[in-house]
């Protein structure tokens, strides 16, 4: 890919963001035009993705000499995806987590305060799941 297609690239992805928010936010702000702002963005957003990836990935036949390099460096950029991806979905699913165990241990507690410590417990499980994530991507960056 040249320079000018990945500039191209990243102000197809920078505008599909602006613009459709960029038209909710001139117009009557309601529930129809948002949902249809956010499913214009996700549309453009993926689409341009998609459009990426086929460029990225579609590259002519005379580059096949070289397997032996790209097979490590695909080996090193899988790596850093597999540690991102376990880190981020980690701390997600994490996230998720304590929001719903800390809004049910508040009420808990404001009920009974003898729940405190039982409810704490909960909380602090549902964090332990990033701090598994971040671990694991530790893990997969020392392999690397």
């Amino acid at each position: 890919m040249t320079l000018t297609v990945k500039f191209l690239l990243i102000a197809a992805l920078i505008l599909s963001i602006i613009i459709p928010f960029g038209y909710f936010l001139i117009g009557e702000r309601n529930k129809k035009r948002y949902k249809r702002a956010l499913g214009t963005n996700l549309f453009f957003f993926f689409g341009a993705f998609v459009i990426a990836g086929i460029m990225l990935f579609g590259g002519s036949s005379v580059q096949a000499a070289e397997t032996a390099d790209a097979a490590v460096s695909n080996a090193t950029g899988f790596g850093y995806i597999a540690a991102a991806l376990s880190t981020g979905l980690s701390c997600v699913g994490g996230g998720i987590a304590v929001a719903s165990a800390a809004s049910a241990a508040l009420g808990a507690i404001s009920e009974d305060s003898s729940a405190l410590g039982k409810s704490l417990i909960f909380v602090g499980l549902a964090e332990g799941v990033c701090l598994y994530g971040l671990i694991i991507s530790f893990m997969i960056l020392g392999q690397l």
